[in-house]
């Protein structure tokens, strides 16, 4: 399955391949229910609604109820995937999150919606940036951040194949189909090499990864060999991958997430326990400003430029 090309030629939604695949798994399991907050178009899921209707809770605009009600769901027996947006279904329900799902290891899919910067606009109060943080705590939560159509379809079916809570960090920001070696397959707690390299090595995750892939190629025009290392799964993660980044010397790691806690605090995590080396992480300092998540990228340097030029700067710093 696939999803729509977005306005942008190229591009797609990933909530479309996350919608399709949804309708997939329900149409084979009986027991997949959704469970939304008043956010049935932002999740994409009108066409499981339409299909399914007996198999859709919309609990209005209430998050830590819709969070207990999956938890309940799950206790009966059903595989429910409670959608909504990222930043309300974290900073909203934590509570429910922490005691509901993950201290009573529930098999709940938890989706987290139009997650980063995607909301842009409506500022702060909608950007998604410490999700990652808050949900690293919980060591038995799956944690996965596709990076394009297919690894969030992927994502979505590993999701449901797993007897266990899972977040899934799903945005709405278009992003390019990667291209990768034919008989590709995702594996939670596994990292994929998109470009192999020796100078350094990036590692990312969800939007940033085209980003990041964009940044090597540049770089190899400069005779600069770099990795890239798309990590989709935050928790659990693939420690071996990151030895073997330390290998190149020198780790940036790239995020649509606070520098604090995310992606490149897990790295850094690893790093400094086993192979110190130098590293860079790229992602928000702090609150962002409201603006277009493409104004955002660009004034944090979240850019094919700017990724390559920390790269250089970490490199020169080994020296």
């Amino acid at each position: 399955m696939s999803a729509a090309p977005s306005k942008k030629e190229g591009f797609f939604d990933c909530r479309d391949s996350f919608a399709a695949t949804i309708e997939t798994l329900a149409e084979r399991d009986p027991r997949i229910v959704t469970v939304v907050s008043d956010s049935v178009g932002s999740s994409k899921l009108g066409g499981f609604r339409k299909k399914f209707p007996e198999r859709m809770i919309n609990v209005g605009i209430a998050e830590q109820t819709l969070v207990a009600v999956g938890a309940g769901l799950a206790n009966g027996g059903k595989v429910p995937f409670v959608s909504a947006a990222s930043c309300f279904i974290t900073g909203r329900a934590m509570e429910q999150v922490k005691a509901d799902i993950a201290y009573s290891n529930v098999n709940v899919k938890l989706i987290g919606q139009s997650s980063g910067v995607a909301y842009g606009e409506l500022g702060p109060t909608h950007h998604s940036i410490e999700d990652l943080a808050w949900l690293r705590l919980f060591n038995n939560l799956t944690l996965i951040v596709p990076a394009d159509p297919w690894q969030t379809e992927q994502a979505i079916l590993a999701a449901a194949e797993l007897n266990g809570p899972v977040f899934v960090r799903v945005s709405r920001m278009p992003v390019p189909a990667l291209q990768r070696a034919e008989g590709a397959k995702f594996e939670i707690g596994k990292a994929e090499t998109l470009v192999d390299g020796t100078d350094a090595t990036i590692i990312a995750n969800g939007t940033m990864v085209h980003r990041a892939v964009a940044a090597a190629r540049a770089l190899a025009n400069e005779g600069i060999s770099v990795r890239v290392v798309n990590m989709a799964t935050v928790n659990p993660l693939d420690e071996a991958a990151i030895a073997a980044a330390a290998e190149t010397g020198a780790i940036v790691t790239v995020e649509e997430h606070s520098v604090r806690g995310g992606l490149g605090g897990a790295v850094a995590e690893v790093v400094a326990t086993t192979s110190p080396v130098p590293m860079r992480i790229l992602g928000f300092p702090g609150f962002v400003p409201t603006g277009s998540a493409e104004w955002l990228m660009e004034h944090y340097g979240l850019t094919q430029t700017g990724i390559a030029e920390a790269v250089r700067q970490t490199i020169a710093s080994k020296k």
